[in-house]
Formats: C-alpha cells, structure tokens, sequence
C-alpha cells in the first residue's frame, strides 16, 4: 500500500481509513485494540495534522451522554495508540506521530503514510492537470486516487461514529472525485475507464442529480443506451415519489444526448457486462483499443412450453381479443411518439394499438380445465418472433390443491437467473429484486407469460414496467384489478359448443372416425361440458382403443359417476368430474392405485424414483404405471423422466386418494416420499462437502428407493432436477407434523445452496427449519437451526443477526459438550469476522475449530479448516506458515477425495508461493485448482484461479500469458455478472496502458 513507491524505512508506518481502518508498521499490520481506540485513531486520522479538541473525541466516542470519566479514557486510549505506533518510545506528552497541544491532540502525518491524504494530493494534481489541457493526465490521476477507496469510510466503525461530519466530509469528496473524473474522461474519449466508479457512486446515491446525469452520458457513450435509459426512468421515479420533484437541467439534457447519439447507429443485441441486462454494440467488456475476444452472446430466452400440435378452435378470440395486442406491445412510448397519443406503422402488416405508455397486458380467464393455458401457449408461439428480446414463462400454481403456490419471490428470481443475474448478485427483498428484473426489460421487446395466476396481487409484481414488453396473464380469477389498474385486455373463455367440440374430436379421431357417429359426438360434447380438457381424456381414450365405437365410449361416459363439485359449471347438465372418474376406472389396477396417491406428491412434478417411494413399488413397475396415466392424458410428460399434473386432475386425484387409501396409508406413503428426498439429499450433501456437519439419518426403511448417487457430478444434477420439490417437501413436512424430518432436509441441502448460490431460499428453508426445531423442544436440533439460518443471512449481508444465532449456537453446543457442533459455529464466526475485516479475528475462530475437530478426530472437517487456517495466515502476510498448513491439508483432502476441498487448498498453495516469489510452483497451484474447478463446475471460482495465474505470469514478465489468463477469467466473469469483473478489467487495461495498447 505504499504511494511514492514500494521501498519502506525500517520504522515506516503506514494508515488508511478509506475502507476498514488499518495500520501497518514496518510493512506488518497492527492490531488495533477495540472499537472506540480504533474510532478515536480514525478521528484523528481524519483531522491529519489538525488538532482535535477532546470535547470533540467524547462527543465522537459517547454521543451526548459520556462518562464522568470519559477524560480519563480518552487520555489512556491515546496512550495505548502511541506505544502501539511507536513501541520504542514512552507514552509522553510530546510523543512522535500523536502529539498534544492547546487544542487537543494532533496525528502528523502526510500523504507518504495516509491514504486520505494521498486522495486529496492526486486530487489536487487532476485539477491542475485538467486546468492544464490535459484531460486524459486528469483522468489517470483521479483514477488513481478512487483506486485508493476500498470501501466507505472507516468501514467497520459503529454507525454513530460514523455519522459524524468528520467522516462524512471525505465521502463527499469522493462523490465530487467521481464527478471530476467522468467529465475528463467524455472530454479525452475514454468514458470507459470510469465507468464502474461511476455506477457504484451512483448506487449509493441515487438522488444526486449531476451524478446520476454523468452516468448516463457515459452509459451511452460506452454502448449501454438501455441501461442509460433506465437510470434516467428510475432516477426520475426516485425524485418524484421521494422528493416530489421533476428532474433538472442536466438530467433532461443527458436524455436528449443519449437519444441523438443512439440515433445514429443501429444497435446490435448482446448481454451486458453488467448483472445479465443488455448491451447494444460492441464487446461485453473490450475496451476502445484492445482486441479483446468476442462479445459474450447468452441465449436468447425461450421459455415458452410446447405448442400443441393438435391445436383447434378459438378462432374468435384469437382474432378479436389476442391479435390486437401485438400492434399495443409495439407502439412507440408516448415521449418519443406524436402529440395526439398515436403511433404510426406496422409490424408485419399489423397496425400498432394505441399508445399506453405502459405495458401492454392480456389477461386471459376461465374455469380450470377450459384450455387457458392451451389457448395462451399456442398465440405467443404464433406471435413469438415479434419480442426477439425473449419469452418468458412462469407457471404460478395459483391454484394448485397441494397448497404449493409459487410466490412472486420465487417467479423473479426464477427470471432474474434466466436472465443471467448470478445468484449473489439478486438483491435481498421482493421490492429491490422487482426493480431489478424491471430494469433489465426495460427498454427491451419481451413477452411474459404468467401462467395460472391466483388473482391480481399474485402477478403484480411480476409484470415489465415499461412499453414494449406484453404480459400475458392466465387464472381462474377474472383479474378485474388488472383491467382497472393497468389497463388490461380480458378474455374470459368458454366451453367449446359442440361444433368447436366436433373439431377438436377430428383433429384427434379423424374425420371418418367422428362423421360416422354425429350424435355420440354430441353427447360426448355434453358429457364433457365443453371442457377441452375433459374431450382429450375422451379421445385418448378413443384413440388407445380404435375399434371401440363411439356411442360406446359414451355409454361408459353416461354410467360414469365422479366429484369434482369445486369446479362443476353452475350451468353443466353434467358433472365433468365424471369424464376423470370414468377415465381413472379405465386403467390397470396398479395405475388407478397409483394415480391418486400422486396428488400427496407437494411438488411442481415428480420423478420416476420419487413416484416408487410413494407407491412402495419398484422403478420398473412405476415406470410402466406413469407411462399409462400420460398416455392416458391423466398426467404429463414434462421432461423425460419427469411428471405433473393439469391442476384440475390433481384435485380429481386428491378426492380419490381419500375414497381409495385410507388415512394410514396415506402417511405411509407420504413419509415414504419425504424419506426418499431426505435420504437421497443427505448422500448428495456429503458428496459435495464430505467435511459437511450433517446430522446422522437412520438405515433407510423398507420399501423407500434411493437414488444412487456416484459423485458430486451426479449429486448436483439431482438436485438441480429435484430442487423445487425439495422445497417444496421442506415446507409441507414441517406443516404436518414431520418437524424433525424437516429440519433435516434443510440442513442437508446446505452444501448445495452455497454452491450455486440459492441464499435466499436457502435463509427461507432454515427460517422453516429453526421454527420446526423450536417445536421440537430439542437443544442439539435448536442449535443446528441457528448456526443453519446465520450462515444462510450472512450470506445475504445480514451479518449483526448471523452472529448472534452464532454465538447463541455455540452457547447451546457447549452446553450439549457437542465439540463437532462447537468447530463448526466458530468455523462460521470466523468468516463472519473475515467479512468485517477483521483477519486476525477470523484466524482465532479457525484455530479454535481445528483444534476441537482434531480432538472430535473428524479428519474431512479437519482437512478443510486446516485450509482455512492457512489461508488466514497467507492474508495476514505469513506464507511460510500457510503453505505447512495448506500442504499437510492437501495430503488428506486427497485421501478422502474431496475435490472441492481440493481445488480450494491448491488455490491457497499458489497464492502463497506466489508472495514468497516462487512462481513456477505457484503456477503448478494455481493450474491444478482450475483442472478440478473446470471439472466441477464452478465457474467463479475458476475465474478467480484464472485470476490468480495472470498475476503470476504478470511477475515473472510473461506479459502475454496474463494478458491471456485473465482474459479467460473476464469471460467468465462477465457471462456470470459478477463486480469482479470490474478488477480483472482494471489489470487489463493497465496492462496494456504500459506496453502503449490503449
């Protein structure tokens, strides 16, 4: 960290305060002692060669109410800080680097030893140099002194002492900083090199109007006229709902700017290098100058189900309700259209709708089993190719019998990953993830399909929020807050006459087939109520048996009897509940035994494995039933291997399984179904993190199949399929009684949620899980919920409650004298204490954890945290001793087979001989972690170790292959849209600064 150069005098000390507060003495970083030694110090550093009043460090320290003895303590603290800086001298009045006068105490000090005033020189040098005619000199020095910000100011310090004007001063600063640089940078043509700065200042604060202007002149100016466009829109949103207030000057001629420049090219359509929005022109993260490789390109969105291929009918509503909202979705936004609210042109021949200024939504209605989804499917396939944006597609469940309705969190952040938002970048709350999938349509040509929606409050959140996308809405519900609020077009469906029924027979039966027999088809038609649904349970029927005439069909029709009463029509002559009672009864034994134990099944859809555990059957013969229900039209095929019911047969099916299995064997069953996913998730935990603290399960029971699972390949491929259903089962087990079995599936699919980065959910299954655990009155189980849930929140950022569940975990495993339990909390103390900087903290926890797991004799869990231990020593600057404890970790990781483990310890080999300057054994670290990365799929941390090897190269002078090497990792980086990209970038760019490329 040193500024005019790296060589130090041998008693040089060093601080910064632009980021965690820290000294270093000698080139090795002091401890600080505790936290208001550690604020006074930042005061003073803050007031640099300035005296500061003691009435000013009591006011800083206490607030308004200190002790009688607040003096004292400030007197022993600056005592404490002196021996600290300057051990060799006594703690006297006139000491060295803190020195008292009238007016308090004083730290001197200058910008060779403290960042802030290193910032301030650089600063001051811009200014000069842009006064000068030298706007791209200017650049690079702002450059430099931003580069010297690792974080607000005095990171860590309690937020009263923060608040103070001393520390907010310089943040202003460096607002101004951001400003000062992104006006050079549009003066030289190189708007590119502040543009992270300037996107994260602006994210910080989002109602600094000149700021927020700077920014979307240099969106624009660098390729993202989208994302410019969308920081105008929700800038002005902020101003009018927060203060009331229409942007000023310089917004407004930022919008003009960007809509000129835009005018002049056509845009090309590509992923942008940021959180998965979109990106117009040019490379995702080439630079003017380089010759980077090719923009990375994501798929397009296609989400839409399969059409059918057997469509017919609803020509009416296809023509009069459906087709005119194209020409809606395409109509020009009201700001750029003509003054009378009209667009002008066509798509395809279709003339444009009206302007609405908003989203154009259609939202289509009727009873279940009338063909919503059918008709919605099959009319956006037809219309598909006018929103080349994408297509997504969410079924909602609203009205699914299990009670397993999606929620409108999990649909956006279902989209938000489909869209490329990598999980650690999806912002914690339903509201921040809203605004985000928003952003990223806006300005985009999307068609959103949200299928089976509860009612309007289910799919508000989930509709775009600017023009040109059209949202399609199916439900039961007549969505009238849809048509009022948003202006939506309905479409209620209704059965098929029997005219539109006789065609939907031909285009199933053949037309000689259904000629022959006018009045059956008739009463068919009758029977069946009009519900397409219904009259292809019929034809499969029909169709299975050829021979079969069709009044005889429609004799066991008539004598059929079923309830289905939730949703008979008022004004049926007949119970379409009899079409699904005639058709179950059609079956072999075994799948009309099966069919209605199907419905206990909580999740979206089920697998051949999972459907015999419910059965007690083996997969072969389950196959076989599964087979028949599909052919049957009672389920379908979703996916090979996979199964889910039309929710209307699920119902069917939940009356059945009441009548045909009694109450005994439906527990049975369930707990069967629950065992199989818990005992299948718990193998694939282990395969995943061998050193994982799972609690033992008993012998699986008779009759439950298991899925075998061979290695952390397959492990991860059953649960990804699996996933929602675990969720799901999470959730229903706890809400019937099956608290332990819960707690335990939530705990086993912990090593699968960090992986991929699923925290939300992950915080939501250990919530369910530590309330299961409550109820159970149970210590040990109590104790493993809260270590369950503060891992899952301190991933999400909320590190004051993580480290309370954490201690109060470690309180419960000590009084249990659980030594396991206790190495595990302090493992995750310790990265808790990682996350507020606090290194030497984080390696005490460690320490502590291996200690007690050597003691337990868990050799995985001791081979991971040994990793640990030395990569906390490799932080703190001690290689030596992180390579003996990497290396030994290493030989067991090896013997185990822990390949993750593995991939992480050659990584904190390789950075450690990278700082003791051996660089060929550095690389054999670094290339031998991204083998096994590679192989396991982990893209960010393959970046990472791509990282990491360009740094490598980069000092042995092999300039090319680290250009090369991170290169790899920008890529990977980008396709991920993770903030490190913005560091791999930085090396580039000055990479290629050096040797004269940019």
């Amino acid at each position: 960290m040193g500024y005019k150069g790296d060589a130090l005098a041998p008693e040089s000390v060093r601080f910064a305060v632009l980021g965690t507060v820290r000294v270093w003495r000698a080139g090795t970083e002091l401890r600080l002692g505790g936290p208001q030694q550690t604020a006074l110090l930042a005061l003073l550093l803050m007031r640099a060669g300035q005296p500061v009043a003691v009435d000013e460090m009591v006011e800083v320290l206490w607030g308004r109410r200190p002790p009688d003895s607040a003096a004292n303590v400030i007197r022993r603290h600056v005592g404490a800080l002196r021996r600290l800086l300057e051990p060799g001298l006594p703690a006297r009045a006139g000491g060295g680097w803190i020195v008292r006068g009238t007016g308090g105490y004083r730290l001197v000090t200058d910008g060779d030893s403290l960042d802030l005033l290193r910032f301030r020189e650089l600063r001051d040098e811009a200014r000069r140099a842009a006064t000068g005619g030298d706007p791209a000199g200017a650049v690079h020095l702002l450059t430099r002194a931003l580069s010297l910000w690792q974080g607000p100011v005095a990171a860590g310090l309690p937020e009263q002492v923060r608040a103070h004007e001393a520390f907010t001063a310089p943040a202003r600063e460096r607002v101004e900083a951001v400003k000062e640089a992104a006006d050079a940078a549009l003066r030289t043509g190189l708007p590119g090199a502040v543009l992270g700065e300037l996107r994260e200042t602006a994210a910080d604060h989002p109602l600094d109007e000149p700021l927020l202007a700077r920014l979307v002149h240099v969106l624009a100016a660098t390729g993202h006229p989208s994302e410019a466009l969308r920081t105008y829109d929700t800038t002005v949103s902020r101003l009018a709902d927060e203060l009331g207030i229409d942007p000023g000057p310089e917004l407004r001629h930022a919008r003009r700017t960007m809509l000129v420049d835009a005018d002049r090219e056509e845009p090309r359509r590509t992923r942008e290098d940021v959180g998965g929005a979109f990106s117009e022109r040019g490379s995702a993260f080439s630079s003017p100058g380089t010759d980077g490789p090719e923009a990375i390109r994501l798929p397009t969105p296609a989400q839409l189900p399969p059409d059918l291929a057997t469509f017919t009918g609803r020509r009416v509503e296809l023509d009069e309700a459906l087709t005119p909202l194209v020409g809606d979705a395409w109509a020009e936004s009201a700001a750029d259209g003509p003054a009378d609210g009209t667009a002008n042109g066509s798509v395809d021949g279709t003339a444009n709708g009206p302007v609405t200024g908003t989203v154009v939504i259609g939202a289509i209605g009727g009873m279940a089993g009338i063909g919503k989804t059918t008709l919605a499917v099959h009319w956006a396939h037809q219309v598909a190719h006018r929103f080349p944006d994408g297509q997504l597609y969410v079924n909602l469940r609203g009205y699914d019998p299990s009670g397993a309705v999606m929620s409108p969190g999990e649909a956006v952040r279902g989209f938000l990953d489909t869209l490329g938002v990598p999980p650690e970048r999806v912002p914690h709350g339903l509201d921040a993830q809203v605004a985000l999938y928003r952003s990223l349509l806006a300005g985009q040509r999307f068609l959103v399909l949200l299928d089976n929606a509860r009612d309007t409050d289910h799919v508000r959140p989930l509709l775009p929020g600017t023009p040109g996308c059209l949202a399609l809405v199916t439900s039961r519900d007549q969505l009238s807050g849809l048509v009022a609020a948003h202006g939506a077009r309905a479409l209620t469906l209704h059965p098929l006459d029997t005219d539109e029924a006789r065609d939907f027979l031909t285009r199933r039966l053949g037309a000689s087939r259904v000629a022959a027999e006018p009045e059956a088809v008739a009463e068919i038609a009758a029977l069946c109520a009009g519900l397409p649904l219904a009259l292809a349970c019929v034809a499969a029927r029909a169709v299975t048996h050829p021979r079969f005439a069709l009044s005889a069909i429609a004799a066991e029709l008539r004598e059929a009897h079923g309830s289905l009463d939730a949703f008979a029509r008022a004004d049926a002559s007949a119970d379409v509940g009899a079409v699904f009672s005639w058709s179950s009864r059609a079956l072999s034994p075994g799948a009309a035994r099966l069919f209605p134990l199907l419905s206990l099944h909580p999740g979206p859809d089920f697998s051949v494995t999972a459907t015999a555990a419910l059965a007690g059957l083996p997969v072969r013969q389950v196959r076989r039933q599964l087979a028949e229900l599909a052919h049957g039209h009672l389920i379908g095929e979703r996916v090979p291997g996979r199964y889910a019911f039309h929710d209307l047969l699920r119902a069917h099916a939940g009356e059945l399984v009441h009548d045909r299995h009694p109450e005994t064997e439906r527990r049975a069953a369930a707990e069967r179904l629950y065992t199989h996913h818990l005992h299948t998730a718990h193998a694939a935990g282990l395969l995943l993190a061998p050193h994982a603290d799972l609690v033992p399960l008993p012998p699986t029971p008779t009759g439950v199949a298991v899925v075998p699972l061979a290695d952390d390949r397959e492990a991860l491929a059953w649960l990804t399929a699996e996933y929602p259903v675990l969720l799901a089962v999470i959730d229903t087990a706890a809400h019937s009684g099956h608290d332990r079995l819960a707690c335990l599936l939530a705990w086993a699919m912990e090593p699968y949620f960090d992986r991929r980065g699923h925290w939300h959910d992950w915080a939501t299954a250990q919530r369910t899980a530590l309330n299961a655990a409550l109820r159970l009155s149970d210590s040990a189980m109590e104790a493993h919920g809260l270590r369950g849930l503060a891992r899952a929140e301190g991933r999400l950022g909320l590190h004051d409650s993580a480290r309370a569940r954490l201690h109060r975990a470690l309180d419960l495993f000590t009084g249990l004298g659980d030594d396991v339990g206790r190495a595990q909390t302090h493992r995750s103390l310790g990265w808790e204490h990682e996350q507020q900087g606090d290194l030497p903290g984080a390696l005490r926890h460690n320490q502590r954890a291996l200690e007690l797991f050597r003691a337990a004799g868990h050799r995985a869990a001791q081979a991971s945290v040994l990793n640990s231990v030395g990569w906390y020593h490799a932080l703190l600057g001690e290689y030596e001793q992180a390579l003996g404890h990497c290396l030994d970790a290493l030989d067991t990781l090896r013997e185990i087979g822990d390949r993750y483990g593995q991939a992480a310890t050659w990584h904190s080999v390789a950075h450690a001989y990278h700082h003791l300057g051996r660089h060929p054994q550095s690389l054999i670290g670094y290339r031998n972690a991204l083998t096994l990365y590679q192989d396991l799929g982990v893209p960010y941390l393959e970046a990472t170790t791509l990282t990491g090897i360009g740094d490598t190269h980069r000092a042995t002078g092999d300039h090319a292959a680290a250009r090369t090497a991170w290169l790899r990792a920008l890529t990977l980086l980008v396709g991920l849209g993770h903030p490190d990209a913005a560091e791999v970038r930085t090396r580039l760019q000055a990479r290629d600064e050096r040797r004269g490329l940019a």
